[in-house]
């Protein structure tokens, strides 16, 4: 039986999922691989609700790895326990819920034949979503830990300090402080939760020391950037954590005049793509689908998208292949194809970024 909360009557939708758990066995949250701070503070919060309301525990699981340090530490400083999914025995669990992505969407590594009992998420709805017991999609909130927060309210649960801060690095690094595709409901979660949050775990979550490996892959990032107007497209060639493709899109869409990046790195034999937008009139989540169309897969928002295609593991020339066919690809899709490219070099030796000077009232 399929539940859809879209009448964001969340009192009784929980109260209905709750009431379907009681009486079934071990539970399993799984979330996207390569886990971000939303998923983390989704499941989180999941667990917290079943323990609170049920006391009844709950495994959280993932595939891939945590590399970027923000995320570690986050983990770490905030005792999130984490198990990997390969070691889980799926016959073990009689609830499946899954958050932050959905089934068969190529960011998570639940088998196919498992079917998901509770989802949770904040994307699009996918067609094979629609086959899962108890389903929540508001594509229309910024992060998914916002409806998981909305949980707790409802159901009137203790909001301890590292939940609260958990939740609240989670709406922080989404939405970028706000200004990234948040919603009321964002804001006010974020703003209640603020004075619950614990500002030295904040601190040593976005603050954490940086290996070697970061500013390497940092400078072959900027090495490689070339720009096309006001789209940027880089490549970060190996990575040595997933997550880095997306900060380097982060960071490039501040560059003065671009409007679009396209960041890709290669991890083992997949090409990982992160796209990033400012502009109204593209969509990024629809932008990068179209780009990975009968190679890969892909999903994303508005002003934000990521995917992958397969490709040969440590093989230069299919990493060139792959990148000469997205940077086609997109180009024709923006209806740029001819384009000349420009290196960060070549722009600021054209004079093309705006002074950084302020004279004010200064006087001789």
């Amino acid at each position: 039986m399929v539940r859809e909360s879209g009448s964001r009557d969340t009192k009784r939708f929980t109260d209905e999922m709750l009431n379907w758990v009681r009486g079934r066995g071990k539970i399993l949250i799984v979330i996207h691989d390569n886990p971000d701070p939303d998923c983390l503070a989704s499941a989180m919060a999941l667990r917290h609700l079943f323990i609170m309301k049920l006391n009844r525990d709950a495994t959280v699981a993932f595939s891939g790895m945590i590399g970027r340090s923000e995320n570690l530490a986050m983990a770490r400083e905030l005792e999130i326990p984490l198990t990997p999914l390969g070691i889980v025995d799926f016959r073990e669990y009689s609830v499946i819920c899954m958050l932050d992505t959905q089934p068969a969407t190529g960011n998570n590594s639940l088998p196919p034949d498992i079917r998901v009992d509770i989802l949770v998420d904040h994307h699009p709805m996918r067609e094979t979503s629609r086959g899962c017991r108890w389903v929540d999609i508001r594509d229309d909130y910024g992060v998914t830990a916002t409806i998981l927060y909305e949980y707790l309210v409802a159901q009137d649960v203790y909001i301890g300090t590292k939940l609260a801060t958990a939740i609240f690095y989670a709406i922080k690094s989404e939405t970028q402080d706000l200004g990234r595709e948040a919603t009321k409901p964002d804001r006010d979660a974020y703003l209640r939760l603020f004075t619950l949050s614990n500002k030295k775990l904040l601190y040593e979550i976005t603050h954490p020391k940086l290996p070697v490996e970061y500013f390497l892959m940092v400078g072959r990032a900027l090495e490689n950037a070339r720009i096309f107007g006001k789209l940027l497209i880089t490549n970060l060639e190996r990575v040595s954590f997933p997550e880095m493709v997306a900060e380097m899109a982060d960071v490039f869409l501040r560059l003065e005049g671009i409007e679009l990046v396209l960041a890709m790195g290669q991890y083992g034999g997949e090409m990982l793509l992160s796209l990033r937008t400012v502009r109204h009139d593209v969509n990024a989540g629809v932008l990068i689908q179209r780009l990975v169309e009968g190679r890969g897969c892909a999903g994303g928002h508005g002003m934000m998208a990521g995917g992958k295609i397969e490709m040969a593991a440590d093989n230069p020339d299919a990493m060139r292949d792959a990148e000469a066919f997205l940077v086609r690809r997109l180009l024709s899709e923006l209806q740029m194809s001819g384009t000349v490219s420009r290196t960060l070099s070549e722009l600021r030796e054209r004079g093309n970024f705006a002074s950084r000077e302020f004279a004010g009232n200064a006087q001789a």
